[in-house]
């Protein structure tokens, strides 16, 4: 074959390639960019604006329970991770609801994390989205649910704590009634209802309190407080129960700066750690009192000379109706209430209270108030002598 005419057939054929591998390219490119673009899911017409002032965490799934939408709070709860819906309780109810198309609520409790026992409790309510998605609301009641739990323990605790000094009264007024002529038992007797009504007394003192504190707003209600003058009126009333036992209150410091708050929850809060100290301290010793203002905060420890505490003890020693001893605080008239009432009143005024303690070396008990700026002469209380140089009681 003439080179001539072989050079020709050869550029023809390279010529035809090169079109062709040109063409097969465009249309890979033209088919790639069609399979690779795929419409984000649309919900139904007005869903988002909804879904966006909801209020609630809520996830969007599809017909295989892919994570459509979802709301940062559904992520901060852990009911989804990724595109994926986490729990199974919550799938379960997906696909009910997409077979039978009838909106579901349930409450659950599911665990907050993979890992830790925490556990978050929701109010879940799953319904149809439009034709093809499935709307999940998740209403979060886990304090709504600890605090119903809180509530009806503090209920149970009361009716078994009133049982027994009423039905020790009961008793003992059978007796006095069927030993009328023996005045030695009718004595005795009547020296223990006396204190078992004592206890009752004090009991329900301490629950009108409590009740008296969970409607109290400090906010609305507060004026300064004369820190000084409200622990001298606390070792007033505390003072009877000391001489009882020779035990000796000594104070020392002043705080030189008003609380906002009420002088009346004050003054029970420290009378009740003061009470406390006494009441678990031997006899022919001392409660020590130390007031100080630091860096803004007043801050008043109260010490006794008792058994001291254990570090779990320590841990529940604030909880409603908790006891190191039971036996021996029924002995010595404690309700298990007054260092619950501490911590409730110290919250409400922004403080704190702590405890030290170490078994046989006493315990000391430490709250820490925010101190106001200085009061105008308007506002300003007299500080009494006794709180400016230090009392002993």
């Amino acid at each position: 074959m003439d080179p001539l005419l072989l050079g020709i057939v050869s550029g023809l054929i390279g010529l035809v390639l090169g079109v062709c591998g040109m063409l097969a390219f465009s249309l890979s490119e033209r088919q790639r960019r069609t399979v690779s673009h795929v419409d984000e899911p649309v919900l139904p017409e007005g869903s988002a604006e909804v879904l966006s002032v909801v209020g609630r965490a809520y996830v969007v799934v599809d017909a295989i329970d892919g994570v459509v939408r979802a709301s940062p709070a559904a992520y901060a709860f852990g009911l989804v991770r990724g595109h994926t819906v986490v729990h199974p309780e919550l799938l379960a109810m997906t696909a009910r609801v997409r077979r039978d198309g009838v909106i579901e609520e349930r409450s659950l409790e599911l665990p907050r994390g993979p890992l830790g026992p925490g556990t978050l409790v929701v109010q879940a309510r799953v319904a149809p989205l439009g034709e093809e998605y499935i709307l999940l609301l998740a209403d979060d009641r886990t304090e709504i649910t600890r605090t119903e739990a809180v509530r009806n323990d503090f209920v149970a605790n009361v009716s078994h704590e009133l049982k027994t000094p009423v039905g020790a009264i009961s008793l003992l007024a059978e007796a006095l009634e069927d030993s009328p002529e023996d005045q030695e038992t009718v004595r005795r007797f009547a020296r223990r209802m006396r204190k078992e009504s004592a206890r009752l007394a004090a009991l329900v003192q301490d629950i009108i309190e409590l009740s008296r504190l969970q409607s109290a707003d400090v906010v609305q209600q507060g004026q300064p407080v004369d820190l000084n003058l409200v622990l001298s009126d606390a070792v007033d009333r505390s003072r009877l129960a000391a001489e009882n036992k020779n035990i000796s209150i000594l104070r020392s410091g002043t705080a030189t700066g008003h609380v906002f708050g009420d002088a009346d929850l004050l003054t029970t809060a420290f009378r009740n750690l003061i009470d406390n100290a006494i009441r678990y301290s031997p006899e022919n010793t001392q409660v020590g009192i130390g007031v100080r203002s630091v860096d803004g905060l007043a801050t008043v420890s109260i010490s006794d000379q008792g058994d001291g505490l254990s570090e779990a003890d320590q841990e529940r020693i604030f909880e409603r109706f908790y006891r190191v001893d039971s036996a021996r605080s029924r002995h010595t008239g404690g309700t298990g209430l007054g260092l619950s009432i501490v911590r409730h009143v110290v919250s409400n005024h922004g403080g704190e209270v702590t405890v030290w303690s170490k078994p046989g070396d006493g315990s000391t008990f430490t709250v820490r108030l925010p101190e106001m700026d200085a009061p105008d002469d308007s506002t300003a209380a007299t500080t009494t002598p006794a709180a400016e140089q230090g009392a002993t009681a």
